[in-house]
């Protein structure tokens, strides 16, 4: 019954997207969907590379077409094959377009008829953008490589030839052939007793788009944190990723609660290697996860919850195209707030929620106007003139809690679930979005919110001065105490941050940042080892702010970037290097070592900044 209802849905979201093109796709969409995948692949560590094939089936809607368009990234295409009338596979003729350094390169297969499947042979590059390779010595073992992907936003093109598009939505199954004494997951149904014998097999029953397609291979070790949730990660880190994430059942029952079922079966994750780039990737079935939120104490658990509000904004309603990004991560950071809040109370959740919120202020000064908007009025033909994709995803949460606000709980939560249920399995523009805010909320209740003030918030700069701030009374009376330490009234040793939570420290330190002393820094750290700190994002704030201050943090500042790939880290670390004179010159040599430990998202980042210098 579930499966009839979910192709039903994405049959019927075929014909209402065929008019839109994503500009960072060179399939044709319109005239033809992959419906299935099927990926038989062998990962080669010596080489690093996979290779095999895939095999699509295929949806053709212009009945007059007779070309096959994907896209594909440093992919070597050996032969192309499709499936007769007779059951046979034929050899199809096909070419590989000029190379565009953003999208890759167009795969045109001829087809003398429509096919139901066509099969690609190919190998992946070892620069493949979405994979990364890494050697045993980089591992926690060090006994055996492990590799592992990320595909958002248009990198899965880049270890499989497909329509990688969001706005195309796919079920997949795989077999994948590994090394001994090594596990392969994906984000697709897992198999806690598998052994890899005759390969290691996947499916995935709802359809997701390509972005989500994800793999991991290396020394992996599982264990179960609730009956539907289990975490994945090296044998020597497996015990504290499954101390920090007790609470996942708790989450999935919160966002249960308040938006739906979960429709994804299960909800496991995988805490991968330092250099993973990112704080965590939605990958349904298998969120994919930094070891940076290992705390120790679960205070950065909140990156569970955003990753697990996905599997409603995102995984299960979908942007049609990164020009709609802020529908998936503007939806999801204001779902976040709103499970955090039924966990952990409102006062945590007001922290967070002005955290969020002031961080969001402070990143204005660094982005140009006209990329604040949460999309531009531009036709969606190319990629620059998309907005920041940092800044959608407080901006985003912030106009969905102006509604809730407005409206009351009462009216939006029900509003808001209706936006995932009706739209459930689809691919959506900001468009749609819009058209079911009115019929559903304001056309009834039009004081909520103006056209013009709408327009504001999805078109405008900035944050609108009509958006009301979270403010939390204990950061009230926290700001109080970091005003009067910046101004040497209150003495180091008198803070009472022995008893501060995580989320007030990060706010602490965000005040303090270009403001302190190299001295007040050095006292910090001696009264609190905040160079010490098992919480990264403590760590990060504080080693940012003492580079801006002249406080020599080099000691665990350099440990920090050998042994951290986060982007969100990393790149702002080594910009404030850059523009100390000071440090300069240990910043270059410093990334000369750590560079072979990061992920080729973040090398790309990194270097950028330095040629910059």
């Amino acid at each position: 019954m579930i499966k009839k209802t979910i192709a039903a849905l994405v049959l019927s979201a075929c014909m209402s997207l065929a008019a839109h093109a994503d500009p960072l796709s060179y399939a044709r969409y319109d005239q033809v969907r992959t419906t299935d995948l099927y990926l038989d692949l062998k990962a080669d560590f010596s080489h690093k590379m996979l290779s095999g094939y895939a095999e699509l089936t295929l949806n053709w809607i212009d009945k007059n077409a007779r070309t096959l368009v994907l896209d594909t990234s440093e992919l070597n295409i050996a032969k192309v094959q499709v499936l007769n009338a007779a059951g046979r596979w034929t050899a199809a003729s096909f070419m590989l377009d000029k190379l565009d350094v953003e999208k890759g390169r167009a795969l045109r297969i001829a087809l003398p008829f429509q096919p139901q499947k066509v099969r690609i042979y190919y190998r992946t590059a070892p620069s493949a953008t979405a994979l990364q390779w890494m050697n045993p010595e980089q591992t926690m073992s060090g006994k055996r490589p492990f590799m592992f992907s990320q595909s958002e936003p248009i990198n899965a093109r880049s270890w499989a030839p497909l329509q990688d598009t969001p706005a195309v939505r796919f079920t997949y199954s795989a077999r994948i052939d590994a090394p001994a004494g090594m596990r392969v997951v994906m984000s697709a149904e897992n198999d806690q007793q598998a052994t890899g014998a005759g390969g290691w097999k996947f499916k995935m029953a709802q359809p997701i788009p390509s972005y989500l397609l994800a793999i991991a291979i290396g020394e992996i070790d599982v264990r179960n944190v609730g009956p539907r949730s289990a975490v994945y990660a090296e044998p020597q880190r497996i015990e504290a990723a499954a101390n920090e994430l007790v609470d996942t059942e708790k989450m999935i029952a919160a966002a249960e609660g308040l938006y739906g079922p979960y429709r994804w079966e299960r909800y496991d994750m995988i805490v991968l290697p330092p250099s993973f780039p990112i704080g965590g990737m939605e990958n349904p079935r298998m969120t994919f996860l930094t070891p940076t939120m290992i705390a120790g104490d679960r205070s950065l658990v909140d990156l569970i919850a955003h990753e697990l509000a996905h599997s409603w904004s995102g995984n299960l309603v979908t942007n049609a195209s990164w020009k709609h990004f802020w529908l998936n991560e503007g939806f999801t950071t204001y779902v976040t707030t709103r499970i955090v809040e039924k966990l952990y109370g409102d006062e945590v959740a007001e922290m967070n929620l002005q955290v969020e919120q002031e961080e969001a202020m402070a990143s204005l000064a660094a982005i140009p106007a006209a990329k604040q908007a949460l999309l531009t009025r531009d036709p969606d033909s190319s990629a620059a003139s998309y907005t920041d994709t940092s800044l959608v995803y407080p901006k985003g949460a912030w106009l969905l809690r102006t509604l809730e606000q407005r409206a009351g709980r009462a009216v939006f939560d029900p509003f808001l679930r209706g936006w995932f249920d009706q739209h459930a399995f689809q691919s959506a523009t900001t468009q749609e979005f819009v058209d079911y805010l009115k019929k559903n909320l304001l056309d009834a209740h039009p004081e909520i919110m103006s056209q013009s003030e709408l327009d504001e918030w999805l078109y405008g700069p900035g944050i609108p001065a009509t958006a009301k701030h979270a403010a939390s009374p204990r950061l009230a009376a926290l700001d109080a105490q970091r005003d009067a330490w910046l101004k040497g009234e209150l003495p180091t040793a008198e803070l009472p941050a022995k008893n501060w939570i995580a989320l007030e420290w990060m706010h602490f330190l965000n005040g303090i940042d270009g403001k302190a002393s190299a001295l007040q820094m050095q006292q910090l750290d001696q009264n609190f080892a905040l160079g010490k700190t098992a919480n990264n994002e403590i760590a990060y704030r504080f080693l940012q702010a003492s580079v801006k201050a002249g406080y020599n943090v080099r000691e665990p500042l350099g440990k920090f970037l050998m042994s951290v790939g986060r982007q969100k880290f990393v790149v702002p670390l080594y910009a404030a290097l850059l523009k100390n004179p000071n440090e300069k010159d240990w910043a270059k040599s410093l990334y000369a070592k750590a560079r072979s430990h990061y992920h080729p998202v973040t090398q790309a980042s990194v270097d950028k900044a330095f040629k910059q210098k």
